[in-house]
């Protein structure tokens, strides 16, 4: 039965995105601008929705393979992110909410008796990081949902090789429930996933590469650099914005694939440019998977974002900031 719930999660998120499309549900929960927005009218947000409900129809096939620690606090973070959606919530209760998630999560894998405290800190600030690092990019059509696409197929292929073929199709149905909802939000995109959406892919993302860290089917960074694309645009940025003195709680459009669009590459090109990414930094690292620290890639993939980046702050400026604003 595991075998069709990729194709059971990819259904169902489709359909049911397209049922609340053209709902009540659906026109009420929209993305408004604001200083963060790519898009001048109004997107509804309720991707998130249909995703999860996909995820967990595909998951409900392999139930006895499901890690309690994993899906309870997944499932709180969804009410808590839909909520957001719904009415929205201070920063303090999502934190709050996100960091409880970590805490279950870290705690009831066993990181604290197996790997010692300062191991089991160092996971759960990585869970928190992950968990909000993946909202903050996305915004851009197709973005989030094609790393998450990227990301869980390579954690997927990875888990193939350890030869866990129920942990492999755990990582299959996360990638296919982001295929179902790609289908309405490449470019141009039709929805979006909200928070309700985000912040449990991000959740997931860290989640799941610490669950096969801990089963020993590949080593801390791999993770690291499947999901690199977005963590290296993400706490680069908000680490410039922090120096400044800026609030990094603060809406922007300072993350360079918000810049990109700015400067006219549009939508879809950058999607493609990030498929591109996560597609050779996932291939990259399954390649390495077996190596306990693979110097030569990392320092070559460190390399990369920091010409991608300072090309991308080059002309930036050379066009002209105020311009893009």
């Amino acid at each position: 039965m595991s075998h069709y719930s990729p194709i059971v999660a990819a259904l169902v998120t489709m359909l049911l995105t397209t049922i609340i499309l053209f709902s009540k549900f659906g026109k009420e929960i929209q993305d408004i601008s604001n200083e963060r927005s790519l898009h001048a009218t109004p997107v509804p947000r309720i991707g998130g929705v249909g995703m999860m409900a996909g995820l967990l129809s595909g998951w409900a096939l392999m139930l006895t393979s499901l890690a309690w620690w994993l899906v309870l606090p997944l499932i709180g973070l969804f009410a808590v992110s839909l909520l957001d959606d719904i009415q929205g919530l201070p920063v303090r209760k999502r934190l709050l909410a996100h960091t409880v998630a970590a805490a279950i999560m870290v705690g009831g894998a066993g990181l604290p008796t197996q790997h010692g405290v300062l191991i089991a800190l160092a996971a759960l600030l990585l869970v928190i990081w992950m968990t909000n690092l993946y909202n903050f990019m996305d915004g851009s059509d197709g973005l989030a949902g094609g790393m998450a696409l990227f990301g869980f197929s390579m954690y997927g292929v990875a888990a193939l090789m350890a030869h866990d073929d129920m942990q492999a199709m755990l990582n299959f149905t996360i990638g296919a429930a982001a295929l179902g909802f790609l289908y309405h939000n490449f470019y141009p995109a039709k929805v979006f996933m909200g928070d309700a959406g985000s912040i449990p892919l991000g959740f997931l993302a860290a989640g799941m590469g610490l669950w096969g860290w801990q089963q020993g089917y590949w080593a801390v960074w791999f993770p690291l650099l499947v999901f690199s694309p977005f963590i290296a645009d993400a706490s680069a940025t908000l680490a410039k914005r922090a120096l400044r003195g800026a609030k990094i709680t603060e809406a922007h459009r300072e993350h360079y694939y918000q810049r990109l669009i700015q400067m006219g590459w549009g939508h879809r090109n950058v999607a493609l440019l990030e498929y591109a990414l996560m597609l050779a930094a996932g291939v990259s690292a399954l390649v390495s998977v077996r190596v306990a620290f693979p110097v030569l890639t990392l320092l070559v993939w460190c390399g990369i974002y920091a010409l991608l980046m300072l090309a991308v702050d080059i002309a930036w400026k050379r066009t002209g900031q105020k311009q893009h604003v």
